[in-house]
């Protein structure tokens, strides 16, 4: 598959796309006066601990405060004699490897026996006994914040480069899923546990799936990368003021630089940047860090949008609609609400050639790759459901679930899906980390506040009638009735409902008049007593 990221730079927003054979595939956006959260490293207070949620709230800067689950406290390292520090000559001879004592690569543990030393596992502690209101506690954001929700952390802090991340409240060496061969993995863990003696890293890695075949001096030089970063954020940590009640430790890269490190690889053709000051400091960061892409980055200096060349703006205008057309003339209709995200199958205009199952089996194939592309595009996540349309045969329903899960692969956010139903309907979960497309764009309609659908004019002057009838009931002064009210309500009210309104008039002896305010919305209206 061909690949290729775009990189367009304004003023107000840094944003990447990612092309697949010429489609947009992903689209990440970085407005700059919001820059997201996640990856961040704080050191926070507790403002409030939650028994009965065994959770706590804590204070990271933020309008709203964050919320750390007693599940994301992570069993914490056995306190260790402190090493000194080493200094050691690299195989070029042009670097020094500094190496951290075993207190510099440690996050303090919360919760340790004074008698025994011995760490106390999280699932037999109750969060009350490790954390109380006023404590600082070093904490990461694993999710942005979402609506009303504040952001979430962790204290199993993790710190991404470009082949390795990096636990240093872990002991375990893991290899990314999507490298499948045995001997490669075998390889990985042998060489990882290694060089981590070698330079005795205190912590945990994991292997991620870009470090498939890298040579072993390539992993070496994310070690020491890491390991300084490290070093360099318990340093910060241990130089915050005691009056502050929060700080940030470590920020994520920017969106930019990111996209470099997690999202190129082997097979990415070419890296588009239209901005000269970014061009060059991805190319300073990709001779570092991914000296592979170095050569394959290029300045897009033409006077046309580099988003429209490739239709990148179409396609994200259509990321917004409900409705998504198939080649075949059927279609998907996505919905989002707060609990889940639902997409119906629909065969459209497709009626197919040989037989009603025939057409209706080709058109949840072609759905199944459609809707693996919107869930990357939307990026849509939590609990997904996928309404097929009904098929009679189950070889037909395993194909299209097989087919499902062949194209969720290329998705980099982890994905689970269950077997096809009697009704044809798809559960699957997939992870949510950031806001979605819509989220991220858009907010709720003020005229339906996110309903997606207004009353009816008729609606609205039934509503005006009752509201009449109950002033008059309550007011015996008023000798006139003024309708205040949208465009369309009014000519309603003066044609299809004139008669209505002429019995109101007789029935309560009062004069009804009508003004049109054109701010209103279909549902507003006022009725002004005279």
């Amino acid at each position: 598959m061909s690949e290729e990221l775009l990189i367009n730079i304004s003023p107000m927003e840094s944003r990447v796309a990612v092309l697949d054979n010429g489609v947009l595939g992903e689209i990440y956006i970085e407005r700059h006066h919001k820059l997201g959260l996640v990856g961040n490293i704080y050191l926070g207070t507790v403002v409030r601990v939650l028994p009965g949620m065994q959770a706590a709230f804590v204070d990271i800067g933020q309008a709203r405060t964050a919320f750390l689950h007693v599940n994301d406290m992570q069993r914490e390292p056995r306190p260790v004699a402190e090493n000194k520090n080493k200094a050691t000559d690299a195989s070029n001879n042009e670097r020094t490897i500094i190496e951290a004592s075993a207190d510099d690569l440690a996050i303090t543990p919360p919760v340790v026996s004074a008698q025994s030393m011995e760490v106390v596992p999280v699932s037999k502690t109750l969060i009350q006994h490790r954390l109380h209101e006023g404590q600082r506690i070093l904490v990461q954001v694993t999710k942005d914040q979402l609506g009303s929700k504040g952001a979430r952390l962790t204290t199993n802090i993790s710190l991404p480069s470009r082949y390795l991340v990096y636990l240093p409240s872990s002991e375990h060496i893991g290899i990314s899923q999507r490298i499948d061969g045995e001997e490669e993995r075998t390889r990985l863990k042998t060489e990882l546990s290694s060089l981590m003696q070698t330079v005795n890293l205190k912590g945990g890695l994991i292997a991620r799936t870009a470090a498939e075949r890298v040579p072993v001096d390539k992993l070496e030089e994310d070690i020491y990368y890491l390991l300084q970063l490290w070093r360099t954020i318990c340093a910060r940590r241990q130089e915050m003021k005691p009056n502050q009640s929060s700080e940030l430790i470590y920020q994520e890269l920017s969106l930019p630089l990111r996209a470099i490190r997690d999202l190129v690889h082997a097979d990415t053709e070419k890296v588009v940047i239209d901005n000269a000051q970014i061009y060059e400091q991805i190319r300073h960061f990709a001779k570092e860090f991914v000296p592979f892409v170095y050569d394959r980055i290029v300045h897009y200096t033409a006077e046309q949008s580099l988003f429209d060349v490739h239709r990148v703006e179409d396609d994200l205008r259509d990321a917004l609609k409900r409705r998504v057309d198939l080649k075949s003339g059927g279609y998907l209709i996505i919905d989002q609400t707060e609990a889940m995200t639902t997409i119906d199958v629909n065969t459209g205009s497709f009626v197919g050639a040989r037989s009603l199952e025939d057409t209706v089996y080709k058109t949840n194939l072609e759905a199944t790759h459609a809707i693996a592309r919107q869930l990357r595009l939307r990026n849509l996540g939590g609990i997904i459901i996928l309404d097929f349309i009904d098929m009679l045969e189950q070889q037909h329903k395993d194909d299209i679930l097989e087919s499902l899960q062949s194209q969720l692969v290329q998705d980099y956010a982890k994905t689970k899906i269950t077997q096809v139903s009697e009704l044809g309907l798809v559960e699957m979960t997939r992870k949510r980390t950031r806001e979605s497309l819509g989220q991220q764009l858009c907010e709720p309609c003020s005229t339906c506040q996110g309903r997606g659908f207004v009353k009816t004019a008729e609606t609205v002057c039934f509503e005006i009638f009752r509201e009449i009838m109950r002033c008059a009931r309550t007011y015996n002064s008023p000798k006139k009735f003024t309708v205040v009210a949208h465009a369309a309500v009014i000519d309603l009210l003066l044609t299809s409902e004139s008669d209505t309104v002429a019995d109101l008039e007789y029935l309560l002896g009062r004069v009804i008049t009508f003004d049109v305010e054109n701010l209103y919305t279909q549902e507003q209206y006022d009725i002004v007593l005279d």
